[in-house]
């Protein structure tokens, strides 16, 4: 197949699609094992993993294959994002050391959430190390490693989980959560040298290749400081919101039973539910990037516009079919997934927006490829500022629970929106210079 963008998507989609199934099977099973307190307290605790893992990854998914598909030398891409890799690690790690009892009793108003975060922090070195390695596979748009590691990690954490959660609910969910927390470091070691053997054996780092290159680390920051700076400030949206929301809706008279409970069912049922069909669009994303990057830097405009046309118009229409489908079938998805029917009422209003955010990531995909991350940044951080601020008003006003969820569709709204705008904005300004340049 000699279109490596197609290719690449499908192999993406196949693997995607295996591990979703997968870890819906993972997600269904530890749901129902840990019950809805041991949802809560997860759910209470991801905004702020899923903070550390931003920072502690840095984007070098990202970054590294940016740099590989234009061309830079492979060891050097991946020594250096290493070094920086281990900087910020040993940084987060001993801060997270430092201030979890912190964060745990004042901010999160729960001393259960303590020794799952210190566990959460264990594992970000793992994390980190397998993004640079994958990094590597995508910038060569060989992504059948990828699917591979992935779709082994998910079939041992399954084993694992199926095998020793039954046997630790007993102890409680504080000791449950900690110990699934710590599985990740097991299942990413495991992705990690799955992909290691598929590294050409000319490709291997030697003694000799460990060595500090200023200006390749100049290169990997000048693109993962304003991608991640967009990323972050989303994580830090999303670390804020459980703390905002917590102060907000107990100043208006909710308890904190109802907001943990709510809390839990809006991100396990209802985003669950509604994210399932991410994987699809998150392949299309993935190969989207290099592919965008490295017609970017040979100026070949048609093939730029061909991209962004299959690649949109192939996510507007996945979004649209899986939006019907999880509308008109919400009930039973969640009937026959979480035995519930919490959250029905939930999806019903976000769903129809859900079709604006299938299309969000593969506009930042193509802007990052045209070297507009920093348009991406300033309007995924404005957004995240108005749903916060739409999310505060409204929780004052006594809209509870709904005061996120309200602010999410606006958030999903105009961020979209925006990104489509600016990408409009930038292919006007290219065929602009082709046409001066003809004449």
């Amino acid at each position: 197949m000699k279109n490596k963008f197609l290719k690449s998507t499908i192999i993406l989609l196949i693997g995607g699609c295996i591990t979703k199934i997968i870890g819906l099977i993972i997600k269904v099973l530890t749901t129902r094992t840990i019950g809805l307190d041991g949802i809560s307290l997860l759910s209470m605790i991801n905004p702020t993993y899923s903070l550390l893992m931003t920072l502690a990854n840095f984007n070098f998914l990202v970054s590294t294959s940016k740099r590989i598909s234009s061309n830079a030398e492979p060891k050097k891409v991946i020594i250096n994002s290493c070094y920086i890799m281990f900087i910020l690690n040993l940084i987060l790690i001993i801060f997270m050391l430092l201030s979890t009892r912190f964060i745990s009793n004042n901010l999160l108003k729960n001393k259960a959430t303590y020794y799952p975060l210190i566990a959460c922090t264990i594992t970000l070195p793992f994390i980190s190390l397998g993004y640079i390695v994958k990094g590597y596979f995508y910038g060569k748009q060989n992504v059948a490693p990828h699917m591979i590691s992935n779709v082994l990690e998910q079939l041992l954490r399954l084993f694992i989980i199926s095998t020793i959660l039954p046997k630790i609910i007993k102890f409680g969910n504080i000791v449950t959560i900690t110990v699934l927390m710590l599985i990740n470091i097991l299942s990413e070691s495991f992705s990690i040298i799955i992909l290691l053997l598929y590294i050409p054996k000319n490709k291997v780092i030697k003694k000799e290749d460990i060595k500090y290159n200023h200006n390749e680390t100049k290169e990997i920051l000048s693109i993962s400081l304003p991608s991640i700076s967009g990323r972050l400030l989303g994580n830090i949206g999303f670390f804020l919101e459980p703390i905002l929301l917590t102060s907000i809706l107990l100043k208006t008279g909710s308890s904190i039973n109802y907001i943990t409970e709510e809390y839990g069912i809006y991100n396990v049922y209802v985003i669950g539910t509604l994210l399932f069909p991410s994987f699809i669009i998150s392949a299309i994303s993935n190969s989207l990037l290099p592919e965008i990057s490295k017609h970017q830097a040979t100026n070949n405009s048609n093939l730029i516009k061909k991209r962004i046309k299959e690649s949109l118009l192939m996510s507007f229409i996945i979004g649209l079919i899986c939006t019907i489908i999880i509308f008109f079938g919400a009930e039973l998805i969640l009937r026959i997934l979480y035995d519930t029917d919490k959250g029905l009422s939930y999806i019903k209003l976000l769903c129809p927006f859900f079709i604006l955010y299938y299309l969000e990531s593969p506009l930042c995909s193509i802007l990052t490829g045209l070297n507009k991350i920093k348009t991406c940044t300033i309007i995924s951080t404005t957004g995240i500022i108005f749903k916060l601020l739409i999310m505060i008003i409204l929780g004052l006003f006594h809209f509870k629970i709904y005061s996120l969820i309200i602010a999410e569709i606006f958030d999903i709204v105009y961020v979209t929106l925006l990104n489509y705008l600016a990408l409009k904005k930038e292919l006007s300004k290219k065929s602009q210079k082709i046409s001066s340049s003809s004449l």
